[in-house]
C-alpha cells in the first residue's frame, strides 16, 4: 500500500472495527433531495466501506474533524512527518492483519483438504494417482489421449469444496484451448488419463494447483479445486 495524500481507500478487506458515534435509536434521518446531498451521501457511504475494512478502529468524530479541516483549507493537527509515520503505521498493521488472515485460512483450507482427500479417495469409482490427484470418470470417452505436447479443446467447470464456482468454459459458452503442459500440474497430469469424447470429475490437491498463494480472489491458500472436465478434441493446427 503505497503511503500517499489519502490512507481511506483500503484495497483488501480483513476485518470490521468501524466505530459508530451514531446511537442505533436514533431518529430516521431526512430524506435525501437533491444531487448535493445525495452525491454527499454516496461519497460518505464508500469512504465509510473503506474504513470499516481497516484493521484499527476508527474514531468517527476525529474522522470528521479531520474532513472538516481539509474542506475547509485548515493546517494539519499533525506534522507532516508525523502524518506520514502513521500512514506508514497503518499500512504495517494492514499487512500484518492481512498476513494473519491469510495464514488463518490457509490452514483451515489445508484441513479440510487433507480430510476431504482422505475420505475421498474410499469412494466408489474415484482413483488416486502417486501424486495425490483423484479423479472419476463419468463418461468414457472413445477418442485418443492427448499427450503433454498437444493443444486440446475442453469444457470444463471449476469449484471449490463449498461448492462455489470460480470458472466455467459452459457459463460462456465457449470450449477453452490450451497446451497440456501450459496449465496446473495436476490437470496436466489428468488431461494425460483422459480419452475424447469422455467426461471426468477431478479433485485436485493445491499442490497441484496454486498452492499457499491461491490465485485472485476467488481461490484461496492451500485450496482444493474440482473440475469437470470434457475433452473435445487435440487441436495441434
Amino acid at each position: 500500500m503505497k503511503h500517499g495524500k489519502t490512507i481511506l481507500v483500503v484495497a483488501v478487506a480483513v476485518f470490521p472495527f468501524l466505530v459508530w458515534a451514531a446511537e442505533k435509536t436514533a431518529s430516521p434521518a431526512p430524506e435525501l433531495k437533491s444531487f448535493e446531498e445525495k452525491i454527499s451521501y454516496v461519497m460518505g457511504r464508500e469512504i465509510g466501506q473503506s474504513l470499516s475494512e481497516a484493521p484499527t478502529p476508527v474514531d468517527v468524530n476525529t474522522f470528521i474533524r479531520g474532513m472538516q479541516d481539509a474542506i475547509q483549507k485548515r493546517p494539519s493537527a499533525l506534522t507532516d512527518t508525523d502524518e506520514e509515520a502513521i500512514k506508514a503505521e497503518f499500512s504495517a498493521r494492514m499487512q500484518a492483519a492481512q498476513a494473519a488472515k491469510s495464514a488463518a485460512l490457509a490452514e483451515e483450507n489445508r484441513k479440510s483438504e487433507e480430510a476431504f482427500l482422505a475420505k475421498n479417495k474410499s469412494a466408489k469409482g474415484v482413483v488416486t494417482t502417486a501424486s495425490g490427484l483423484q479423479y472419476e470418470v463419468l463418461k468414457p470417452g472413445t477418442g485418443a489421449k492427448p499427450k503433454e505436447t498437444d493443444r486440446v479443446k475442453v469444457n470444463y467447470r471449476g469449484s471449490l469444496l463449498d461448492g462455489t464456482e470460480f470458472d466455467s468454459s459452459y457459463a460462456r459458452n465457449q470450449p477453452a484451448v490450451f497446451p497440456v503442459n501450459g496449465v496446473i500440474p495436476g490437470w496436466t497430469e489428468a488431461l494425460q488419463l483422459m480419452q475424447l469424447g469422455g467426461k471426468y470429475r477431478l479433485w485436485v490437491p493445491s499442490k497441484l494447483a496454486y498452492g499457499e498463494r491461491g490465485a485472485g480472489r476467488a481461490i484461496g491458500p492451500n485450496a482444493l479445486l474440482i473440475f469437470e472436465v470434457e475433452p473435445l478434441e487435440i487441436v495441434n493446427n
